[in-house]
């Protein structure tokens, strides 16, 4: 969005359905009838033997205001140019041919006109160049410049044209601020979508895997209590992923290094896979820590379901983390929400994400960062 109207651009206007405007629309016809009012008590009650013409004439410059104003802004320049041409024309004609240069006050409407339908500069210059020809005739005729009219002129041109650019602007502002609103909502809906893929792909697996080994020791019909240390993982985990889907739903859900890798040393054993992983992460620069945690979980997920690994190594530096398997998947099937999501979380650090088959065999997802911390 530009930081207002331009002062050379044409006036567009394309109004929200179902948005009223009353007191705009009542804008023109008030005016006009003020106008027309005005012009009928001068003609009444002034001192002019041109009663006849000033009617007219103000008939003339009550009716060609409102179909510039209301026809106009559905028109093209060529079409609003030709309009106001008229208009300017009915509002000079009265004080030409009579020869009194007060008449010129009647070119204030067009000039209010041209604030609807001119680019702004234009306006501004219609308006300076209506006053100054005014004082000059004013002096011509009379011997000294009539002021009142002239800055009547001057106030329209510039003072309205300033309220409209104003009017402008604030409706700029509020389509603006509409747009930012559903960009927002948009937004949450990402996260809370990224999020929940996060916490139940991981936690589900990691419950599947151990519910299943317990399944298999009780039908084996050894090591019990085994299956009951299973069974119970499984079922604090179940709660811990309750606990993660309400702090993800209320955005206070912040994902811990530490802690992803103590589930996935778990998860793994769990699913007979052996895991080599650091015994710590607190070199981890602190901005990179949540989004490697992603990125953990999502791979040793991925490691579980897809790849038929026996064996899983997870390499993490200060700016970088790396999970590698020796399974026999290319690719786990459908990668797209997963890492689409570790693609955009590691983008607002400053990481890339890269994932790909390794050439002895095996998978690999890696992200580094590619810029430093900012300061």
């Amino acid at each position: 969005m530009q930081d207002g109207p331009e002062p050379t651009a044409w006036p567009a206007y394309a109004d929200p359905p179902g948005s009223p405007r009353p007191i705009r629309r009542m804008f023109g016809p008030v005016l006009a009838l003020v106008g027309l009012g005005t012009t009928v008590v001068r003609a009444r009650y002034g001192h002019t033997p041109h009663r006849p013409l000033m009617l007219v004439d103000g008939v003339l410059i009550a009716g060609g205001f409102l179909a510039a104003v209301y026809a106009g802004r559905r028109t093209g320049p060529p079409a609003r140019i030709a309009m106001l041409a008229g208009l300017y024309l009915a509002g000079s004609a009265f004080a030409v041919l009579v020869g009194d240069p007060r008449g010129l006050g009647g070119l204030a409407y067009p000039i209010i006109a041209s604030v609807v339908l001119l680019p702004p500069l234009w306006t501004r210059v219609i308006g300076t160049l209506a006053a100054v020809i005014e004082v000059a005739l004013s002096w011509w005729l009379r011997g000294a410049p009539s002021w009142d009219v002239a800055l009547l002129l001057m106030f329209v041109a510039y003072v309205l044209t300033g309220i409209n650019q104003l009017s402008r602007t604030v409706a700029e502002l509020r389509a603006a601020r509409d747009e930012i609103a559903t960009l927002s909502v948009a937004a949450e809906r990402a996260r809370v979508a990224r999020d929940l893929h996060d916490v139940l792909g991981h936690s589900l697996t990691t419950i599947t895997v151990k519910t299943a080994l317990a399944r298999r020791v009780l039908e084996s019909g050894a090591e019990h209590a085994r299956a009951v240390a299973e069974i119970r993982d499984a079922e604090r985990l179940s709660r811990d992923t309750l606990e993660e889907i309400r702090a993800t739903v209320s955005g206070y859900r912040r994902a811990s290094l530490t802690a992803e890798l103590a589930g996935a040393r778990s998860a793994l054993r769990g699913a007979g896979i052996g895991a080599r992983l650091p015994l710590s992460a607190d070199d981890v620069r602190a901005d990179l820590r949540e989004p490697f945690a992603h990125v953990l979980r999502e791979g040793v997920t991925n490691v579980i379901r897809h790849s038929g690994a026996g064996a899983c190594e997870v390499r993490i530096t200060p700016t970088s983390i790396e999970i590698r398997d020796d399974g026999t998947a290319a690719a786990p099937p459908r990668p797209g929400t997963g890492l689409a999501g570790l693609t955009e979380r590691l983008a607002t650090v400053g990481a890339r994400l890269d994932a790909g088959p390794l050439t002895g065999g095996g998978f690999r997802l890696a992200a580094t960062a590619t810029q430093e911390a900012e300061t």
